[in-house]
């Protein structure tokens, strides 16, 4: 058994894209952050996306609007970091308060600046292999994991349990790109599945994203298989200062003893999606200088 190591492999891509932004002319990449309230998973993960950003040479703007803000008025301030020529990529992270519907604000980001790759278009350029677009993080970064661990799903039985926006379905889209490190056969399964664990077995490569703690048991993986766990849980743990402890859609003790390849929580599939928004931003940054010739 290998454990997939996100934390290096995400080191690398953090010190390849230093590299480029160091060597760029003039304005270096910026992204805007845009986080609504004081959530305190939101509050983490937004500084250490500020803190990636700047140990790359990104330049960061962290814009903090109250948690009272209407959902007009967070519409008005996206269409103007949309409007503003120094700001290359936005990210509103979610959860947003009740009152902002998420998805719409996902489309009012423009397609050109929206790096975390939810809104309509960039969705659509997936499903049609074009590589202008821009990739969710998470799925991006569970692609990016494979192929830098030889993981080839060409061929491949690719299982994910997990149909959401976030995850599940751009992911199983990659999968079955027609393009070299995908070309899979994937099946998705979810709640209304019926015998999900048979056909999890079945799986070459088990991708869990499905949001509830230790799902996946051993009796539910296939010998070799590579499994990626997606889920960031938190479970009681009166054994820990904290109260909790972090585990994923796995149960890692008992699958770890079967799979050939597995990623660990934390430090698997977490620490690839801050990459992967940075080498968005960049991207993004890249597209932009192009389209003004």
């Amino acid at each position: 058994m290998t454990i997939i190591d996100g934390n290096k492999i995400a080191s690398d891509i953090i010190a390849e894209l230093k590299a480029e932004v160091a060597a760029l002319p003039g304005r270096k990449p910026c992204i805007a952050l845009v986080r609504v309230g004081d959530d305190p998973a939101s509050v983490s993960y937004v500084r250490k996306k500020e803190k990636t950003a700047e140990e790359i040479g990104i330049t960061s703007r962290v814009i903090l609007p109250p948690v009272s803000i209407s959902h007009a008025e967070l519409t008005k301030l996206i269409e103007e970091l949309n409007q503003d020529d120094s700001v290359d990529g936005i990210l509103v992270q979610s959860p947003m308060p009740k009152q902002i519907d998420e998805l719409v604000i996902f489309r009012t980001i423009s397609p050109e600046k929206d790096i975390d790759g939810l809104g309509t278009m960039n969705l659509g350029k997936v499903a049609q292999d074009d590589e202008t677009g821009f990739v969710s993080c998470t799925p991006a970064g569970i692609m990016t994991l494979l192929s830098r661990s030889q993981v080839d799903l060409k061929g491949k039985h690719v299982v994910v349990i997990g149909r959401s926006l976030l995850v599940g379905k751009p992911v199983a889209l990659l999968a079955l790109q027609k393009k070299a490190g995908a070309n899979g056969t994937v099946t998705v399964c979810h709640s209304a599945t019926a015998d999900l664990p048979a056909i999890a077995r079945q799986a070459d490569v088990l991708i869990a994203a499905i949001g509830r703690p230790e799902f996946v048991t051993a009796d539910m993986v296939k010998p070799g298989a590579v499994v990626i766990d997606v889920g960031v849980n938190r479970v009681p743990d009166s054994t820990r200062k904290t109260g909790y402890r972090l585990t994923g859609d796995v149960h890692f003790p008992t699958v770890s003893t079967i799979a050939g390849k597995i990623t660990p929580v934390p430090g698997g599939v977490g620490p690839m999606t801050v990459a992967m928004l940075m080498k968005n931003t960049v991207k993004a940054y890249h597209l932009r200088q192009t389209q003004r010739g």
